[in-house]
């Protein structure tokens, strides 16, 4: 990881202004196994243990947020896959761990956000399968993806279908110029009476968003939480070299003293909330831990541009760019209320427990 690391961290700010990801790039993640990193061995991948995940999580975090965010993708819908899915479902396993396809998970709307059991996609039985009917946006990677996890609803409820891109009727629009992870690759896409065979439908009709997607948005909020701790390093570490190349003087100064200090507890802390997620994976844990890292991400990737000064505003500059990203990781995979809100309510969901006892 150190050595793609140091070969790849340069270029990270000419993927931004480009927003995408050259091939070859990701040609390079997949030769090293990383886009099977969720992926069972049986099935063609290299599946990591939670902290040896994590850890290649915050090291692309700390190279490129949407670089990291392949792999955040692409490892939800494996994952979800494996965990989840049946023995036909499982045939794309070896194709995504191999990257020859790219997947990603289609869910979000214009009315469903934070709430996506507001999801107004359709999903009806016709004769020969199902039709998906629908516009999706803010699909990471939605340009490029050979296979969208699609959030729909049928009249049982909530139901999550794979959806092959060459299944036809299907409309790609990419984003450019959004705030963060502009090499992400982000695209609207629409599902205009899209038909797919029934036996493409992952989980059982009505436990799409509760048994599917939540597992795999789970998984995504795990892989963003040390993806921001490796953004956050990044970028102490940019603060602390400038103020120590600055003959010294820069380090001297008290109130960036105090900024340093405050960006080390930060990373320390919103590591060892990673760590204790990966030992203890509940839904409340990982949300603790994601909750704290992109808020920790923040504050840093700020107080970094701070510290830089001129240089973390310069265009194309990792200070810059990560400041960017990093408002993001306040969003994505469940806003920082929606993680307030589930933390506390398991808090208190504890005591109540303790008090009926």
């Amino acid at each position: 990881m150190r050595r793609f690391a140091e070969d790849h961290a340069a270029a990270a700010g000419e993927w931004d202004r480009a927003g995408a990801l050259p091939d070859e790039v990701v040609r390079a993640v997949a030769a090293r196994g990383w886009l099977g990193a969720a992926v069972p061995d049986t099935h063609g991948g290299r599946r990591l243990d939670p902290v040896s995940f994590g850890e290649l999580c915050a090291g692309l975090g700390g190279v490129c947020s949407s670089l990291r965010g392949l792999l955040t993708v692409q490892s939800m819908v494996a994952d979800v896959i494996a965990r989840r899915g049946e023995d036909h479902h499982r045939a794309w396993l070896p194709d995504l761990a191999a990257g020859r396809v790219i997947a990603a998970l289609a869910a979000t709307e214009d009315g469903a956000g934070s709430d996506l059991a507001a999801v107004g996609t359709r999903v009806e039985p016709v004769p020969g399968g199902l039709r998906i009917s629908g516009r999706k946006r803010w699909v990471t990677f939605g340009e490029t993806a050979g296979l969208y996890l699609v959030l729909g609803v049928t009249p049982r409820g909530p139901t999550a279908v794979l959806v092959p891109r060459d299944a036809g009727g299907i409309t790609v629009e990419p984003v450019r110029g959004q705030l963060g992870l502009r090499a992400a690759m982000i695209a609207h896409v629409t599902f205009d009476g899209v038909v797919v065979p029934a036996a493409h439908r992952l989980g059982a009709a009505g436990a799409g968003l509760t048994h599917v997607v939540a597992a795999a948005l789970d998984h995504g909020r795990y892989s963003v939480a040390w993806g921001c701790v490796g953004m956050a390093r990044a970028c102490l570490d940019l603060s602390a070299r400038h103020a120590v190349a600055r003959s010294g003087r820069l380090a001297q100064h008290q109130l960036v003293r105090r900024l340093v200090t405050d960006m080390v507890a930060g990373v320390t802390t919103a590591r060892l909330l990673c760590e204790h997620a990966a030992g203890h994976p509940r839904p409340d844990r990982t949300m603790l831990a994601k909750y704290v890292a992109a808020r920790t991400a923040a504050q840093v990737t700020r107080d970094a541009v701070q510290v830089l000064g001129a240089a973390g505003c310069a265009p194309g500059h990792p200070a810059e760019r990560f400041f960017r990203d990093a408002k993001l990781m306040q969003l994505i995979e469940g806003t920082d209320e929606i993680c307030q809100t589930h933390v506390c309510d398991a808090e208190f969901r504890r005591h109540a427990t303790r008090g009926a006892a």
